[in-house]
């Protein structure tokens, strides 16, 4: 379904709208100047133009500039970012989901104080999906990125894949907002994704995930046997995955994140279960049989983890919806929480999906969709 802004709550701002179309710097630097003239567009243009009109604000050849510009960078960083350049003037702030809620994210960065040499951020995810502005909020980190972007780390969430944003809505808004060229900025969304590292550690204190911790993936070989009659018959290794163990920082490193849907099955698991696993008040881990992707991890687990490689936290996951913390120093283990309500009054749109049929994503997953030949756009449904 396409979101239309409705005739009554969206009656257009008196303020004069911004300088449009948004031009990309001739020298491909961006500026302080330009990412606030940026806000101020995806502000106007969210109250006053339809989304079928949203290339007059930024046209494809500018969407294609900052997505190429953003993925450039992305595609270098590791799976684990280290935010090592904290000092005591320094501070970070850490935001969870955000889902395509734009005016809550404009929000969020003039509450906590915009990116700058002695802030850091870091986004936990999932910036997509659900709300109507997941393009718009997409855009706009990955400016900051590509501005800062040694002190703006953006890590990929479980939505940053072709089967969420199928099912909860971004793949519609794309489409919705870009027409003809909808299909052409969706995929380059997509490739994008795939840049975004999976993980953070913070001051060589503070790990950061949006889902949270994994397996080890190590493979055991034991005796290879050979298959009785025949002297020359093919030689047969026996090969077996260990039990379920806590993975390390170094088995994250060598994972291989460049995946439009983290498998769940096979060798490279732990993306899956950075992305999907949540916590338990059981001890041990577990297959996370309610997703159908994932690890449950118990108490003993963090604090295995975290004293195991002489980390201090690892903040809440999925969540912190409305929210941020801020770690500050001198050790930067301590999160501060800051939380607001929603900011209002915002634009009332129509869904880009289906919320009172599709089961949240927070729940399970419809695995068969998320098989590699599954195509793009077909119509995925969640059991």
């Amino acid at each position: 379904m396409d979101s239309e802004p409705s005739s009554e709550d969206n009656q257009p701002t008196s303020s004069p709208p911004p300088r449009i179309p948004l031009s990309w710097p001739p020298d491909g630097i961006l500026s302080y100047v330009w990412i606030h003239d940026l806000m101020a567009t995806f502000n106007w243009s969210s109250r006053n133009i339809p989304p079928s009109d949203f290339p007059s604000v930024m046209p494809v050849s500018v969407f294609d500039s900052l997505v190429l510009s953003a993925s450039k960078i992305l595609h270098r960083e590791p799976n684990i970012v280290r935010i090592d350049g904290c000092n005591p003037g320094s501070s970070v702030v850490v935001v969870g989901d955000v889902h395509g809620q734009l005016h809550d994210v404009l929000f969020l960065l003039q509450d906590a104080g915009f990116p700058a040499e002695n802030r850091f951020f870091v986004f936990n995810g999932d910036y997509v999906d659900r709300g109507a502005w997941g393009l718009e909020t997409f855009l706009l980190l990955l400016a900051w990125k590509v501005f800062m972007p040694h002190r703006v780390y953006l890590l990929r969430g479980n939505h940053e894949s072709k089967y969420c944003t199928s099912v909860y809505g971004f793949e519609k808004e794309v489409m919705a907002k870009y027409g003809d060229k909808g299909k052409h900025a969706y995929r380059k969304c997509l490739g994008c994704f795939e840049g975004l590292p999976l993980a953070s550690i913070i001051a060589e204190k503070v790990y950061t995930a949006h889902g949270g911790l994994f397996r080890s993936v190590a493979v055991n070989p034991l005796p290879s046997r050979r298959l009785k009659g025949k002297k020359n018959r093919k030689i047969i290794p026996n090969r077996e995955i260990n039990a379920l163990s806590l993975g390390s920082l170094e088995e994250l490193s060598k994972a291989r994140r460049s995946v439009l849907d983290p498998p769940w099955e096979g060798p490279n698991l732990i993306p899956g279960d950075v992305l999907w696993s949540d916590p338990s008040m059981c001890p041990g881990l577990s297959p996370n049989e309610e997703r159908g992707i994932g690890l449950l991890w118990g108490p003993d687990c963090t604090e295995t983890f975290l004293k195991k490689f002489h980390l201090k936290a690892t903040p809440e996951r999925h969540k912190n919806r409305g929210a941020y913390i801020v770690l500050e120093p001198p050790e930067f283990d301590t999160p501060v929480f800051h939380s607001f309500e929603a900011i209002t009054p915002r634009p009332k749109v129509t869904p880009y999906y289906d919320y009172e049929d599709v089961i949240d994503s927070d729940e399970e997953l419809d695995l068969a969709s998320m098989a590699p030949d599954a195509p793009v756009g077909d119509p995925l449904q969640i059991i």
